[in-house]
């Protein structure tokens, strides 16, 4: 496999907003870790990027999060693990990547369990996985390169 360039060398102000963005997230959703972890790997399972499925896995299960419900992601909707909040939010953040128009319903719902604040955020954070997605797969850094000692 042919090495690709270091996109955090070669562009460190282009990334910087994306990591001031990341900085943001993790305050809004510092009450709310595991939401935010399982949402990064929900997304990156539907665009399928390696490197952030194992990135976001990891630290999910450093939050004390249980393996079963982060494999158990890829069927959410049929574990009977995940809170409503949860569940609402895997489904927001599906709407959000499909790129189709979500009904007022949909909306309705989403504002109705998740808030107005957390629903803003939440659709900023799947916007922001959505782009690091985009980055690993054109860039394919190595699954485990940002592992923590």
């Amino acid at each position: 496999m042919t090495t690709r360039l270091n996109y955090f060398a070669t562009s460190p102000q282009a990334i910087d907003i994306l990591l001031n963005q990341e900085h943001y997230l993790d305050e809004a959703f510092k009450d709310n870790k595991l939401l935010f972890e399982l949402v990064k790997i929900r997304v990156s399972q539907v665009n399928q990027c390696a490197f952030c499925i194992d990135m976001h896995s990891k630290d999910t299960l450093q939050l004390g999060e249980s393996i079963e419900r982060i494999y158990g992601l890829s069927a959410w909707r049929d574990m009977p693990c995940y809170s409503e909040k949860e569940k609402k939010a895997l489904q927001w953040a599906e709407l959000i990547i499909s790129s189709q128009a979500i009904s007022d319903e949909e909306y309705q719902a989403a504002l109705q369990v998740l808030g107005e604040k957390i629903l803003v955020d939440l659709t900023i954070a799947i916007n922001a996985i959505n782009s690091w997605n985009r980055i690993g797969k054109a860039f394919k850094p190595v699954v485990g390169s940002f592992d923590k000692p």
